[in-house]
């Protein structure tokens, strides 16, 4: 403001002077310019005079810039009282949408899932990839066998994010994520092993945000996008998964719940699936019957207790759940009947439904990782150790 003043004051000033210097030289020129300049002289304000025009000028300026400013500070006073009602009126907005997101307390499992986390084929699979191991990375406890595939998923995938939980930091994230639900929570912590609970939460992870989950003895050999063939649309698709166990034995009932077992070692989803939603609701259910039977225990010889665990978040249950999905019309749309024999001896990858899958291969290549980054299998895409981590758990 004070700048502003002085350059108008050295304007009036330069004004009043070319003003002066016109006159002197006008008469100059003339007859009796002697005479005439003495008289203009003698005319011509003096100092004072002069000095008290400039000031009721600058007093008129003051006088109109203060009031400019006065209404300036209105206008700011007025937008931040608006600024500040937006505010409030948002925050009863997010609580407003957070009650809605809430389902009825008297819906069913199902439905508050549903509810939750709603499913879109249509959307693209999100760029996460999620881990868990019992000990964080910075931990001196953590493996140096599983930092070479920690580090491959993160260095082969750099648009993803890529996040390793702990048993603290998975926990917390399940509570979070299902507090609306609180049956999935009990659920969750009353499982009495680590595996179940690593079980249980690639699903719920995967149901809520999405993405890859990946075991951490696991080594990708391609990047995540390299697993959709050139000739399907990813909008087509919700889930991918890979066959884990295709038995031939005669005794396959000793060692597996199915003869032929979908993984879940490593998947690739979106958010909200209901395969995701109807294995998360039976884990849920079956967990709280085994707690009111007071049977919440993995017991027997190690053999039964693989056998138990495929059954109670394994790749046993997995697998029957995908197959009630594909022969779930009102969810597939398909017509025929879908059985194991439809994955026997896979070769290539299976587009059913909504859901790829990919032969044993895919997931659990016996390629050796090579020096020079290049595969000779092009349906090679990780390697799986199956180093049974969960008897260190």
């Amino acid at each position: 403001m004070a700048s502003a003043l002085s350059r108008k004051r050295s304007v009036v000033i330069t004004l009043v002077v070319l003003v002066f210097l016109f006159v002197v030289t006008k008469l100059s020129t003339s007859k009796g310019s002697t005479k005439n300049l003495q008289d203009v002289l003698t005319s011509i304000p003096n100092e004072n005079l002069l000095s008290s025009a400039l000031l009721s000028s600058q007093s008129k300026e003051d006088e109109f810039l203060l009031k400019l400013e006065k209404i300036h500070k209105k206008l700011l006073a007025k937008q931040d009282e608006r600024l500040v009602m937006l505010e409030k009126q948002n925050v009863l907005l997010v609580k407003e949408l957070n009650s809605l997101k809430r389902p009825p307390a008297d819906s069913s499992l199902r439905d508050k899932l549903v509810h939750l986390y709603p499913y879109d084929r249509s959307v693209k699979f999100p760029a996460y990839i999620w881990q868990t191991w019992k000990h964080g990375l910075n931990d001196e406890r953590f493996e140096e066998k599983f930092r070479q595939g920690e580090t491959e998923w993160a260095w082969k995938n750099p648009g993803f994010v890529h996040e390793l939980f702990n048993d603290d930091t998975a926990n917390a994230m399940i509570h979070h994520l299902y507090v609306s639900i609180p049956e999935v929570v009990r659920a969750y912590d009353l499982l009495p092993e680590v595996i179940l609970k690593m079980d249980f939460f690639r699903y719920l992870i995967l149901f809520a945000r999405g993405g890859v989950y990946a075991d951490i003895d696991t080594v990708p050999l391609q990047p995540i996008p390299n697993w959709i063939p050139e000739n399907v649309a990813p909008k087509e698709l919700g889930m991918i998964v890979s066959i884990d166990v295709d038995s031939t034995a005669s005794n396959w009932k000793d060692l597996h719940w199915r003869r032929l077992q979908f993984g879940q070692f490593i998947l690739q989803t979106k958010p909200g699936h209901p395969i995701l939603r109807e294995i998360i609701a039976q884990i849920t259910e079956y967990t709280l019957q085994k707690k009111d039977s007071q049977q919440l225990k993995l017991e027997g010889s190690p053999q039964q207790k693989s056998l138990e665990l495929q059954k109670w978040t394994g790749s046993g249950r997995w697998t029957d759940v995908i197959l009630t999905y594909f022969n779930d019309y009102m969810q597939s749309s398909i017509y025929s009947k879908i059985t194991w024999k439809e994955f026997h001896k896979l070769e290539m990858p299976k587009l059913v439904s909504d859901v790829l899958v990919l032969p044993v291969s895919s997931f659990a290549s016996e390629l050796a990782i090579p020096k020079d980054g290049k595969i000779e299998d092009p349906l090679a895409f990780a390697k799986h150790y199956a180093g049974k981590i969960w008897k260190t758990t």
